[in-house]
């Protein structure tokens, strides 16, 4: 367990917050990764909150998560404010893989999958290649991150509604020609988002799931966070999100 201290926390868009910590200590992580905050410093949320990490700069040592106001314990820490510290558990949990031979990755986030992709670009684009973002979003007033995205290439965006960018899904914008330049994906968000995603491109292109839920320990003790996976030979077998995940090979999960 770690205390770091708040340096600022504010919103970023509707039930969407930004929490930047001051890292005291060496960090590091894999994009995909998340952070277990314990919400106050009370005993009235016994749960820690699963956070994915968003960005670090390792010259300042802030650490940014961004994190939908959903709950009664996200409501609590969206109460915290700087200069107070928070106990966080992590880095955690497996991360999204960058494979030296790729040449053009494709990004996919839907809503609060969103965060995890910019340290991801940031990243890949340091290793001279090239990244596309596609990322949704019901409405315009909850789009997030998009800004930080595009300092790493080209990005797409949908809603939902179509108050803002395209109308319609993410994988709408998954088109044909895209694909043929794309070497592998990267996906987070919501389950049938990533169902629909792997169902539309797995055949032409490799990649990756990150898989959003709720989860007890968050160190794979408690089983409350499992996931059926499927081998190579078709073999079953349900895995720990928080400990085995959050990040699967597309072809490894079972949609159902």
């Amino acid at each position: 367990m770690k205390r770091w201290t708040i340096l600022a926390h504010q919103p970023v868009a509707r039930q969407m917050m930004q929490l930047d910590l001051q890292v005291d200590d060496a960090f590091a992580y894999v994009p995909g990764q998340f952070l277990h905050v314990r919400v106050t410093d009370g005993h009235d949320f016994l749960l820690r909150r699963p956070i994915s990490l968003c960005n670090f700069d390792p010259d300042t040592r802030v650490l940014s998560l961004v994190y939908r106001v959903g709950g009664d314990g996200t409501r609590a820490l969206a109460k915290r404010t700087p200069g107070m510290e928070v106990d966080v558990l992590g880095p955690l949990g497996q991360g999204f893989p960058i494979h030296e031979e790729d040449g053009h990755a494709l990004l996919i986030g839907g809503g609060i999958g969103v965060p995890p992709l910019v340290e991801l670009a940031k990243q890949i684009t340091a290793q001279g290649k090239t990244v596309t973002a596609v990322i949704g979003f019901l409405t315009k007033d909850v789009v997030i991150l998009e800004k930080e995205l595009q300092m790493y290439g080209d990005v797409f965006v949908c809603t939902d509604d179509g108050s803002y960018g395209h109308h319609g899904r993410v994988t709408d914008l998954l088109t044909a020609d895209l694909l043929a330049s794309v070497d592998r994906y990267y996906s987070c968000g919501p389950l049938p988002m990533l169902q629909a995603i792997v169902g539309k491109i797995e055949a032409k292109v490799p990649g990756y799931v990150s898989l959003e839920e709720r989860m007890g320990c968050g160190i794979g003790a408690c089983m409350a966070c499992v996931q059926w996976t499927v081998d190579e030979q078709g073999n079953k077998r349900l895995q720990k999100i928080c400990k085995q995940g959050p990040v699967f090979d597309g072809r490894e999960v079972v949609f159902e």
